[in-house]
């Protein structure tokens, strides 16, 4: 059997494979308030980090907001539909 020697560069590589994106797209419905809270409460944002992805969605209709496993992602994702906003794991 054959051994492989991994180099950082390699392991890194394969940590990023699984990473996904938390996208949130714009909508007609929800306030900017609302949005801003959702993000701090269910994704733990700043509320300055919370505020410039709110305005990125407003005008570019639609902002990466989380980076992560789909693990980790999925449960956010699911709290901020059944908040109403239009959201997706890519």
């Amino acid at each position: 059997m054959t051994e492989v020697e991994f180099s950082p560069e390699t392991e890194a590589v394969e940590a990023l494979v699984g990473e996904r994106d938390l996208i949130v797209f714009n909508d007609d419905v929800n306030t900017f308030d609302h949005v801003i809270d959702s993000f701090i409460k269910i994704c733990k944002h700043e509320s300055v980090q919370a505020e410039q992805c709110a305005w990125i969605i407003h005008f570019s209709g639609k902002c990466q907001i989380k980076k992560g496993s789909y693990e980790e992602l999925e449960p956010m994702c699911t709290a901020l539909l059944d908040r109403g906003l239009s959201a997706e794991i890519q």
